[in-house]
């Protein structure tokens, strides 16, 4: 199996993920512990098999706890599907990806920028996508968010979060983004919130390329795996 074919077979499809003018932001909203890194990695993988070089920044957790997350992964979509060659398909993710760490009080918008610029003129990595796990949106106002924003928008780079929600706390904004992302919402193209319900983990899509869903996206993480499943 090609890589173009098993990006191809990705439930991730619907997102449109890597496509052109697929710039906005993306957001991945959930309690602690169900599932928003393994996600993020899936998002990243996916953009891989696109042809993209994905920068996974991790805040406040170190590279090789990060490195553990696509290795298990990896593993799982080997076991799932017919690939002729997987080394080449290990190698080809390694080239295409690169993790960086940030100290949680050390990460801003011009850290980040002066990291990527380094890389870019020094010719060593040139992202196309972004994937930041553990970034603080309940200790950030609006202006940090809407400053890497006009990074991403500069930089031609597609950028996905990861938030942590609380079950106790009832704001959600008109669209029906939780806390403490709900004042923010407006700012993100795409937004999947991760929900547990009785014997699987919903994917809950509430906006994607900017428009609001009114239907179910049929996606779901496998709980055992935490691999994205179609309902």
């Amino acid at each position: 199996m090609g890589y173009e074919q098993l990006a191809n077979k990705n439930p991730l499809r619907i997102l449109k993920i890597g496509k052109e003018g697929a710039n906005e932001l993306g957001l991945i909203m959930a309690r602690a512990g169900l599932g928003k890194t393994a996600l993020l990695v899936q998002i990243a993988l996916d953009a891989i098999l696109l042809g993209n070089r994905v920068i996974h920044v991790s805040i406040g957790q170190s590279i090789e706890k990060t490195r553990t997350w696509y290795d298990d992964i990896l593993r799982h979509i080997l076991q799932a599907h017919s690939i002729t060659r997987p080394h080449e398909l290990i190698d080809m993710v390694q080239r295409h990806r690169m993790i960086m760490t940030f100290k949680e009080a050390s990460f801003n918008r011009a850290r980040l920028e002066e990291r990527l610029n380094d890389l870019i003129m020094q010719d060593i990595f040139k992202p196309n996508c972004l994937v930041i796990d553990g970034f603080d949106f309940e200790g950030t106002d609006r202006a940090a968010i809407e400053n890497i924003k006009e990074m991403a928008e500069t930089m031609s780079l597609q950028v996905w979060f990861s938030a942590t929600c609380h079950r106790e706390d009832k704001r959600f904004s008109s669209a029906g983004v939780p806390a403490p992302c709900h004042e923010v919402d407006d700012l993100f193209g795409t937004v999947i919130v991760i929900k547990p319900e009785e014997n699987k983990i919903r994917l809950n899509l509430i906006k994607n390329r900017g428009e609001v869903q009114t239907t179910d996206a049929g996606l779901d993480l496998d709980p055992t795996t935490m691999m994205i499943k179609k309902s």
